[in-house]
């Protein structure tokens, strides 16, 4: 990819790359960091310049290019004993394989792309998983058999889709957090006194949501031949709520008010408040503190809706036997954010958990307890096992490209 994008340079094109990728930062002429962080605390150019120069800048991205910060190897976690086999799998270019995963462990699955990753996760193992443990009915690639399926009793997808396609979706609906935070407005005197239940701080039904633009604070303008559009509702301003319902307040913060909050400002607003507090301090540890409250789903990234749906399940209560599937988390993160994603995953592991992460990135690759890597190589050429094990049994292995770039890494 990089020789590609150097050949349309060098015959006299401009190439702008919106990128993380250390090798790619490195090969370029001229970078552009903005922040210093996200959100609110973003939006500023930090430094200009060539990679050279950069290193000598204090910034984030700086840091972890030359190792200033770094994002540590963990210790690897011993074998529990415990395994899913499954047995025969030959879903699209998958050649009969046969794939043991290790329970208990953070397991990451790795090859080029097109060697079938996705097809023996996301298209064989989960469906299966799913279908059993749930009772669905997804449709699987082909296998002959699985065992171990009774040493876990939950299976979780975690992808980037988003959280919801509406403006009324948005963090504190999805984790759960709105409905403790209409109940508290409910029992404040005044609202009392007005007659106001939970439901009119709702803004998906009515009664004290704007009818105007049913509580989405937008209006959506449909366009013929160009993509819709959202403008800020005449009637609101865009506080989706109509004017006695934000005559309500909660320590001066009505709940518009409210809702237009940072994660980082709500949990200092309900400190007192354990159910609320607890499930805002998830979404800080996946690093979403940066993030409105009732920030719109629409204008979420895919990482940023990975992550949330990450803190809601960091919020449950579980059993200790839960499978996670992640399908390439990092896909527009930074450094620093993967470094706080991968905090979070391993925490769900110490849980006695199992993880497992389809990745190219070499930064989650080296932290895995256990690598199943496929190959050689992409579409007919693919679909093998080529190694397997830990990350310091695999880095020998003279076929895998993951090994020889792993290699780098860990030594």
């Amino acid at each position: 990819l990089i020789q590609s994008l150097k050949k349309i340079r060098d015959i006299g094109n401009s190439v702008i790359v919106v990128e993380h990728d250390r090798e790619l930062i490195e090969s370029s002429d001229y970078i552009i960091d903005i922040g210093p962080k996200a959100g609110e605390n973003g939006g500023e150019i930090i430094f200009e310049g060539d990679f050279q120069e950069l290193k000598k800048n204090n910034s984030l991205t700086s840091k972890y290019l030359i190792n200033r910060k770094k994002i540590e190897i963990p210790k690897r976690r011993s074998d529990s004993g415990k395994f899913i086999h499954l047995i025969g799998a030959s879903g699209n270019n998958l050649k009969n394989i046969n794939v043991q995963f290790p329970l208990e462990k953070l397991i990451v699955i790795t090859g080029v792309s097109g060697s079938g990753k996705s097809t023996l996760i996301s298209k064989t193992l989960y469906p299966i998983l799913n279908n059993k443990i749930n009772r669905s009915i997804l449709d699987t690639e082909s296998y002959r058999d699985i065992q171990g399926v009774s040493n876990i009793d939950k299976i979780i997808l975690i992808n980037q889709s988003p959280i919801g396609r509406t403006p009324r979706s948005n963090p504190a609906t999805y984790v759960g957090i709105f409905s403790f935070i209409r109940e508290i407005f409910s029992n404040l005197n005044k609202s009392r006194v007005m007659g106001l239940k939970a439901g009119h701080f709702s803004f998906n039904i009515t009664g004290g949501r704007c009818e105007e633009c049913k509580g989405s604070g937008k209006e959506l303008i449909q366009m013929k031949f160009l993509p819709d559009f959202y403008i800020e509702c005449k009637s609101c301003l865009g506080k989706r709520f109509q004017e006695k319902i934000l005559k309500v307040k909660l320590k001066e913060k009505n709940i518009f008010d409210v809702l237009d909050m940072t994660i980082n400002e709500a949990l200092i607003f309900f400190e007192k408040f354990p159910k609320i507090k607890r499930k805002i301090q998830t979404l800080i540890d996946v690093g979403m503190g940066y993030i409105k409250l009732g920030q719109s789903s629409t204008e979420l990234s895919g990482g940023e809706a990975q992550r949330i749906k990450l803190a809601l399940e960091l919020s449950k209560k579980d059993t200790g036997k839960t499978l996670y599937i992640f399908d390439e988390p990092t896909t527009g993160l930074h450094f620093h954010d993967i470094n706080i994603l991968m905090k979070s995953i391993h925490n769900l592991v110490d849980k006695g958990n199992t993880c497992i992460i389809i990745e190219h990135n070499m930064d989650v690759i080296k932290q895995a307890d256990y690598i199943i890597d496929l190959g050689p190589n992409g579409g007919n050429d693919g679909g093998s096992i080529i190694c397997e094990g830990k990350p310091e049994e695999i880095v020998n292995n003279k076929i895998s490209y993951t090994a020889k770039y792993l290699k780098k890494e860990i030594y």
